[in-house]
């Protein structure tokens, strides 16, 4: 019992403390589960602050790239302004002409048909006689066309033309509608020309493209240049045609292409050979008026390169200021390449800039290297034209002083 009892004295105080401390234990467990609830509060703040914050950032951040977006834009547009500004009156002009033309196009592209087909081996006066008959026929029945209808309107290109003049084609509305025949028809030109001019001028446009000059009086030879031409795509001029076409031209004015083997052919001689698309053929002959039987007029295209008083007199006029005032011909001849040279690099730079302006797809402000080749192209465009204008006022002086000797020409 005096165990027992000094037991109890120990442990009763023991177990009153062990109480208290449990009771201590729990009040701070519950401040802990609050000050964990609370800090659970603070985080869950935190996080939806952090949360604000990077919204805002990426916000900022889309912003400023907007901002900066905006600011290339404009520039872009200020470049695309200064270099295109000036075009919208030009341009206006020009898509007026071209819904004109559009309007005029049926009647035009018929006439400019009948032109190539049936009007080569006629003179000027003929030319335009018929011509203005075949209009006054369109208008009576409602064919919309050209009131004055030009072959050279219709078909040419200045800076193609300008390139003919320069290979020695006569300076004449006569000489220029037969180059534009010659390019469109499709079968080979047989041109009447006595004076030797279409040859000339063959001969240094072709030059370039290794042409080959021959004569049907030249023997089994001729065999052997037409199949190398034929085969290899060089252009080939047949000199001193007569009234009469040799049979073994046949295939090749007939254009008797086939396939073999997926490739074209065509059959010359005893020969089967291969049809380069680049060959071309050129015939020539001196008589002044032949009489082709329409067996063969039909195979061709015949053409009358006789000179004309206009032809003729440009080049007198030439040939005298050559010698009287050498200094002004040569003036005259760099000036003409450099306006046929610039004439060609405006065309290129017009094409490129209407060749992105079409192929641009969305805002082309958005488009870097398409308002680059518009700057850059216009900038060299307005450089060229600046050039041209230059040497249109020089060559329009130079024309002046050439005029003075005219009368010796005449």
């Amino acid at each position: 019992m005096v165990y027992a009892a000094g037991v109890a004295k120990v442990v009763a105080p023991k177990k009153a403390k062990l109480q208290q401390a449990e009771g201590e234990y729990y009040t701070l467990m519950e401040g802990l589960a609050a000050k964990k609830a609370e800090l659970g509060a603070v985080v869950a703040a935190l996080q939806a602050l952090n949360d604000k914050l990077a919204s805002m950032q990426a916000r900022r951040q889309q912003l400023e790239e907007e901002v900066a977006l905006c600011k290339t834009k404009l520039e872009r547009a200020t470049k695309l302004i200064g270099g295109l500004g000036g075009e919208k009156t030009r341009w206006s002009e020009v898509a007026k002409k071209l819904a004109a033309d559009y309007t005029n196009l049926t009647g035009d592209v018929l006439l400019s048909a009948g032109f190539i087909a049936y009007l080569g081996p006629y003179t000027a006066a003929y030319r335009e006689r018929a011509v203005g008959q075949w209009v006054e026929r369109c208008r009576s029945v409602s064919i919309p066309c050209s009131e004055h209808f030009k072959l050279v309107t219709v078909l040419g290109q200045p800076v193609t033309i300008r390139s003919w003049l320069l290979d020695g084609l006569p300076n004449d509305s006569l000489s220029i509608d037969n180059a534009i025949v010659i390019s469109k028809a499709r079968r080979w030109p047989l041109m009447i020309d006595p004076q030797g001019q279409a040859n000339k001028w063959i001969k240094t446009m072709e030059k370039k493209n290794q042409l080959e000059v021959v004569k049907l009086s030249g023997g089994g030879d001729i065999i052997r240049q037409l199949e190398n031409a034929v085969q290899f795509g060089f252009p080939v001029l047949i000199e001193d045609i007569g009234e009469e076409l040799d049979p073994i031209l046949e295939p090749l004015l007939l254009k008797a292409i086939f396939k073999q083997g997926g490739v074209n052919c065509i059959r010359l001689g005893d020969s089967t050979l291969e049809y380069s698309s680049s060959f071309r053929l050129y015939m020539t002959t001196k008589l002044r008026s032949p009489h082709y039987l329409p067996e063969v007029s039909v195979k061709v295209t015949l053409l009358n390169f006789g000179i004309t008083r206009e032809g003729l007199e440009d080049q007198l006029l030439g040939i005298v200021v050559a010698q009287e005032r050498p200094e002004l011909e040569e003036e005259k001849a760099r000036l003409v390449l450099a306006g046929a040279e610039n004439a060609r690099q405006l065309k290129e730079i017009e094409d490129k800039i209407i060749a992105v302006l079409s192929s641009s797809e969305g805002n082309i402000l958005e488009d870097e290297t398409a308002i680059d080749v518009i700057s850059s192209s216009k900038a060299l465009s307005n450089e060229i034209g600046h050039k041209q204008q230059v040497a249109e006022r020089t060559e329009k002086k130079i024309d002046e002083a050439r005029a003075g000797y005219k009368p010796v020409a005449q």
